[in-house]
């Protein structure tokens, strides 16, 4: 006997199926509102927040050395290339010394003249001539007794008066040679005219050979100091004249960084603040800097402040005019109490608020903010280390039930 299904039990048990399934629908729902809505979160802790003026800027030399020529000369050598390290006084360029060697000789010559014609002044003029003052000396000695005679025998009579005057004459002439003598004497001694004007000539030919060394010196061109050449305008053949820049050296020791910084940090910048740089070249390789100059004006075009780092201790590798990245230090907080930006609410508002998880629910919390830097920010007020935030749930209101989201396994 076959048993057939009436259309109205059909009915019924599809209206018992779809009650069924909306009571487990409901419960889950039910269940998932008392658990709450699965949230991303995150912990509020301590730890150092440093904040920092980020830019870009170059390598510079604070003082560049325009190497240039002293003297007209055509150029037989350039031993140095753009870019290559120096010593102090290595030769860099060489001019034709032909000229300057000949004057030089010359100048020497003069100076061995002078210097013989000073020896003949000590060694023999000046002997003869003491030598001649005696003879004079003695010779009018000799005069004086002869007139004084003949004074005694013109007085008794026995010579005339013609005989007194040859004695008297012979006594003037010996006394002119006498005074002729002593003065020759005189020239040739250190305080005489002679010998000054012989140490006057000595004088001139030193300082003659002097400027021939110092021409001929100009004709090897030397590092005055240690550094890199950054520039080279000269090459062999070239006829340089005196004054023009030949080549540019970047001394060491003395590196610098140039940065433009925005106006709006003005107030936040002191000197002394440390730095953390990197060349764009070598991006990995981070060195030290220490804020050494900040301009007093503005530039009113870009609305930037140029600063100045000065760079201990370069890297081998850092050279003049790279482009480098700075991170300027420019506030601290040791063990800061310390929120990602991405929970706060109105950040930049006067009344900042996060939604705080507490007993499964997003409840909303005022907070005062301090130093902020690089996506997270210093809370002075409201928080306390440990405490949960929800971050990134726009749609959690505040008394909605959350829960945090699971962390997946790795």
């Amino acid at each position: 006997m076959s048993t057939e299904t009436s259309p109205t039990g059909s009915r019924r048990k599809l209206l018992l199926a779809v009650a069924a399934l909306a009571v487990l629908a409901g419960a889950a729902w039910g269940w998932r509102a008392w658990r709450g809505v699965e949230v991303a979160t995150q912990a509020v802790q301590r730890r150092d927040l440093v904040q920092t003026v980020v830019a870009s800027g170059r390598v510079q030399a604070p003082h560049r050395a325009d190497i240039a020529a002293q003297i007209t000369g055509a150029v037989v050598a350039v031993p140095v290339r753009q870019g290559q390290a120096v010593t102090a006084g290595q030769l860099l360029i060489e001019l034709q010394s032909a000229e300057a060697r000949a004057l030089e000789k010359q100048a020497a010559l003069a100076v061995t003249q002078a210097q013989v014609r000073l020896r003949q002044l000590r060694e023999v003029q000046a002997p003869v001539a003491e030598q001649a003052l005696r003879q004079a000396r003695a010779t009018l000695d000799t005069a004086r007794a002869a007139a004084a005679r003949s004074e005694d025998l013109f007085r008794q009579g026995f010579i005339g008066s013609a005989a007194l005057d040859e004695a008297r004459k012979a006594l003037e002439l010996a006394a002119a040679a006498r005074e002729s003598a002593r003065k020759q004497w005189e020239s040739g001694q250190p305080s005489g005219s002679d010998y000054a004007l012989a140490e006057a000539n000595l004088a001139q030919a030193e300082a003659g050979l002097d400027v021939a060394r110092a021409r001929l010196r100009y004709t090897r061109i030397t590092a005055p100091r240690a550094g890199t050449l950054i520039d080279r305008n000269v090459e062999v053949g070239d006829v340089v004249q005196p004054g023009k820049t030949l080549l540019v050296l970047s001394p060491e020791g003395q590196t610098q960084l140039v940065v433009d910084l925005d106006e709006r940090h003005l107030r936040r910048l002191a000197l002394g603040q440390s730095a953390l740089a990197s060349a764009d070249a070598f991006p990995g390789q981070r060195f030290a800097a220490t804020l050494a100059y900040i301009n007093p004006g503005v530039n009113a075009q870009t609305g930037s402040v140029q600063v100045k780092l000065d760079v201990p201790q370069p890297p081998p590798n850092l050279a003049q005019d790279m482009t480098v990245s700075v991170d300027i230090e420019i506030a601290r907080r040791p063990q800061a109490l310390v929120i990602g930006l991405d929970a706060v609410h109105e950040p930049d508002g006067p009344a900042p608020w996060v939604l705080k998880l507490q007993d499964g629910r997003a409840r909303q919390q005022t907070v005062h903010l301090g130093l902020k830097a690089a996506g997270v920010a210093e809370v002075l007020d409201g928080l306390q280390a440990g405490d949960t935030l929800v971050t990134g749930a726009d749609a959690v209101h505040d008394g909605q039930r959350v829960r945090a989201r699971a962390t997946p396994a790795r």
